[in-house]
């Protein structure tokens, strides 16, 4: 890390360009804070991988410096890396009452709890970390205690806003804080980090109470029980389920385990009014009648193993869908996830089902602020400079057009890639430096990532097939004593006639390779196994358009 006594550096190691995995570095005087630390769930071109996280290499080689980890709030996309990040620098980690909850759970099942500084802080609270000082601001999001976070250092404050939406009627109250917001412009604000996520969209986003009077329709007119899908961490929207379920009698039972955590968490602390007798076992559903019952599940992104997917395969064991039930479905589909979540509803549409999903009006509504909401953010702080953040660079773009729609000069708006350092002063602002970033794969670990070597041949392997090759050698003498004996998997030939012909003809390009292998005494199995792989390929172009994974397999006996 350069040594900058007199500037502050911002440096995005994720979220930008891509939805999730948000992270970032906010540097002064070679001291480094971290800023949120989330997951990017796979798209469809990654098999097999579980989640994706920012490449912390430059935290990682700078370790010494980083001095604490500051969390916005409680989505996956913003916390959901926290372990892994915490098991490679243990540094202490700062957030609001339930974000601490949250991230407590997944610090314990990842055995980490034990050696982690935990800090709950209170919006406006102002806490010093060496050079540093930290106050949380109230903004209201999709999850309580949602906060922007505020950063002074002697050269100047910037904030970073989180997830934000300005909501005048949000449930349970959680209200931006407009006047710290405004006091901050008042005194000066240097740089604001602004969410982008929904710069795209003209005007200003509904309130999440809006989806109360959708939901009591549904409730009205069901005959069967309900099921209602939604993020787990969506508290303010199960609140509504929960809170219309009780207005129509129903008991409510929760499917997923990710969900079962959470309201747990959230009725502890108060963040959800679930009473006890409202409350039944998901085993014993079967024993009220069909309109007596609604369950909150996971699964509104189709993912494999969530309950709303597991019901839409048939393959859950406590609930079956009927024809008489509705599925709520209240979320839209991230991106990527589109054909899962498709999917999901087509499968629940044949069981004959009442399926109330994103095309319906006012089942959901986003946790992001539209096109004058973040206006409105812009010209509360009057910063300095701008860099906005979160999303894709299309939603990067036409923020910085709005922010020059407000009269932020083009010169101080930042739309930086990952990884790229931009430095502050009171003066000027520039790039100085670039540092490693990118993705990392992880699949089945916290712990573990995934090489992009594995995930190529994992593609082309769901794509192409595999053909293995069988050879058997003497270990004394390295003759070649049995074989080649060939098999394919999902390998996709122009007529079925010509599978047999065609890895007859393989069959035999390998054993000439054997042949020749043998005059020319080669004794090197990887020597033997490429000029099998190079063999075959150039049969196999000539008679498939695929482009199978050829595997030589050299047993020595």
């Amino acid at each position: 890390m350069t040594e900058n006594l007199d500037r502050i550096g911002i440096i995005q190691l994720g979220g930008k360009g891509v939805v999730g995995s948000n992270m970032i570095a906010v540097e002064y005087q070679n001291e480094i804070l971290v800023l949120d630390a989330g997951i990017m769930f796979p798209t469809d071109n990654m098999p097999g991988v579980d989640y994706v996280i920012p490449d912390i290499t430059y935290l990682q080689e700078n370790k010494q410096q980083v001095k604490a980890l500051l969390l916005s709030h409680g989505h996956e996309d913003h916390i959901g890396a926290v372990p892994f990040l915490i098991s490679e620098i243990n540094i202490p980690i700062y957030g609001t009452e339930l974000t601490i909850a949250l991230v407590k759970e997944k610090l314990k099942e990842n055995k980490l709890l034990h050696k982690t500084e935990l800090n709950q802080v209170q919006p406006r609270e102002k806490t010093k970390i060496n050079n540093f000082q930290i106050q949380f601001i109230n903004v209201s999001h999709s999850i309580p205690d949602a906060a922007a976070i505020s950063i002074t250092t002697p050269v100047g404050q910037i904030l970073y806003t989180g997830d934000f939406k300005i909501d005048q009627n949000p449930i349970n109250d959680d209200l931006t804080d407009f006047y710290k917001l405004a006091h901050l412009g008042e005194e000066g604000l240097l740089a604001l980090l602004s969410d982008s996520t929904n710069a795209e969209q003209k005007g200003y986003s509904r309130s999440e109470s809006s989806i109360g009077k959708s939901l009591q329709d549904q409730f009205r007119t069901a005959q069967g029980k309900i099921i209602a899908a939604a993020f787990s961490s969506h508290i303010h929207r199960l609140q509504q389920v929960v809170s219309i379920a009780k207005e129509y009698d129903r008991k409510v039972a929760i499917s997923g385990r990710s969900m079962i955590k959470t309201v747990k968490i959230a009725r502890k602390l108060g963040h959800l009014d679930l009473p006890a007798e409202m409350l039944i076992d998901i085993n014993d559903i079967d024993k009220y009648n069909p309109e007596q019952v609604v369950i909150l599940m996971t699964g509104s992104q189709g993912e494999p193993m969530a309950a709303l997917t597991r019901i839409a395969r048939g393959d859950h064991r406590q609930i079956e869908v009927t024809p008489q039930d509705t599925v709520i479905i209240s979320a839209t589909p991230i991106p990527g996830n589109e054909v899962a979540v498709s999917n999901t509803i087509n499968q629940l549409l044949e069981t004959g089902a009442d399926v109330i999903y994103y095309s319906h009006d006012h089942i959901h509504v986003s946790g992001h602020g539209f096109q004058e909401e973040l206006k409105l953010m812009l010209n509360l702080t009057k910063p300095q400079y701008f860099i906005p953040v979160h999303g894709e660079y299309r939603h990067l773009h036409h923020h910085a057009l709005l922010a020059q729609e407000i009269g932020i000069p083009k010169e101080n708006i930042f739309v930086t890639p990952n990884g790229i350092k931009l430095e502050l002063t009171k003066d000027e602002a520039k790039i100085t430096d670039k540092v490693p970033t990118g993705k990392i794969l992880i699949d089945g670990s916290q712990t573990g990532s995934l090489d992009n070597t594995v995930l190529e041949d994992r593609q082309s392997l769901s794509e192409d097939g595999i053909i293995t090759v069988m050879v058997t050698i003497d270990r004394e003498t390295d003759r070649i004593i049995g074989g080649p004996d060939l098999t394919s998997r999902g390998v996709t030939y122009q007529q079925n006639s010509q599978t047999e012909t065609l890895l007859n003809k393989a069959k035999s390009k390998v054993a000439k390779i054997l042949d020749r292998a043998d005059i020319e005494n080669i004794d090197q199995n990887s020597k033997l196994k490429s000029r099998i792989k190079a063999g075959i390929n150039s049969l196999l172009r000539k008679h498939l358009n695929s482009n199978p994974v050829i595997l030589p397999l050299i047993m020595e006996v």
